[in-house]
């Protein structure tokens, strides 16, 4: 009697068995693909997935849509993108959304674990410090030596995110007194760096590659811990001596709450097959990024090291 209610016991689970096992067998995508970037059209995420998604939509054979979400340093875009709990859904951000702005903000309109699944970095972003050519400031240390012979003469900007921190530890460290402006948009920034009305900046080398171009942009040094192959002739940070201003940049895709770690491994592997293409590797480097795919696992250890990173720094500045 016991060996054949358990077996109808069985017998009534196996409908449900097999709509799980079809359902994890549906390949995907099924429909097209949205893209979600928290920020404008030609920032430095939105041109690297753009650059990305032109090959998955061969891989995936479905349309992949680009929808930037601007506003609130990016908040904005990540709030949408965590509201949207579908598997059609990405977001393609740098990875201060996780690692960044629940440190220096006291609350962000999103649960940066929950909410965000880190799925692959697929770019280095290079991190830029610097002046108008005009100015003929050539080197951090001849920046320095020009602060310091001018107290309070001299501004400078930062980009939302890490950079103001970075930047404030930079003046303490060094003991400068410069005035620190801020700007409504980047690209107002990226105008008077490059007409000589700002003095110094720190932000993202994409966003400055055309004022740099043109030759109205002197960058004195870059962020990361490796030179970028956009501008190998220039300095990282610390071979510059100056270590407080040392901070990786990456990005790459983010799923929803609840996506599946086998999805999250197909679009990971995906991805990690289109950076191997040498067309992809070139475009990115033309716009001042490297390609660099990585696991799940390795994606979420950077977030990780990134963010203790940003604590240690908020400690030493404060918030603000």
């Amino acid at each position: 009697m016991w060996e054949c209610a358990r077996y109808l016991g069985f017998a009534s689970l196996i409908p449900s068995l097999l709509l799980s096992v079809s359902a994890a067998a549906e390949p995907w995508p099924q429909r097209a693909v949205r893209v979600i970037i928290p920020g404008g059209a030609a920032s430095a995420p939105d041109m690297a997935a753009r650059i990305l998604t032109e090959r998955l939509t061969g891989r995936w054979k479905q349309p992949i849509v680009i929808e930037n979400r601007p506003g609130a340093d990016g908040l904005i875009g990540v709030a949408a993108f965590a509201a949207t709990q579908d598997n059609h859904v990405l977001m393609f951000s740098p990875a201060a959304a996780v690692s960044v702005y629940p440190v220096v903000r006291e609350r962000v309109p999103y649960d940066p674990i929950r909410d965000l699944i880190p799925i692959v970095s697929a770019t280095d972003s290079f991190g830029s410090v610097s002046a108008p050519a005009s100015s003929n400031i050539a080197s951090l240390a001849h920046l320095v030596s020009q602060a310091r012979a001018q107290p309070g003469k001299l501004n400078a900007y930062a980009v939302p995110g890490a950079f103001p921190y970075l930047l404030a530890g930079f003046l303490r460290s060094e003991r400068l007194d410069m005035v620190r402006v801020s700007y409504r948009e980047q690209n107002l920034a990226v105008q008077d760096l490059g007409e000589g009305r700002l003095d110094l900046m720190l932000g993202t080398l994409a966003s400055i590659l055309p004022v740099i171009q043109a030759g109205k942009v002197n960058v004195l040094a870059v962020t990361n811990g490796k030179r970028s192959p956009t501008l190998s002739q220039v300095q990282t940070v610390i071979e510059a001596g100056y270590p407080e201003l040392e901070f990786e940049g990456f990005q790459g895709f983010f799923g929803s709450r609840g996506m599946s770690n086998e999805l999250r491994d197909q679009i990971a592997a995906d991805v990690a097959v289109v950076t191997r293409d040498p067309e992809v590797v070139g475009r990115l480097t033309a716009i001042g990024q490297v390609a660099r795919a990585t696991t799940p696992a390795e994606f979420s250890s950077m977030i990780e090291r990134q963010r203790a990173k940003m604590e240690e720094i908020v400690e030493r500045t404060g918030r603000f």
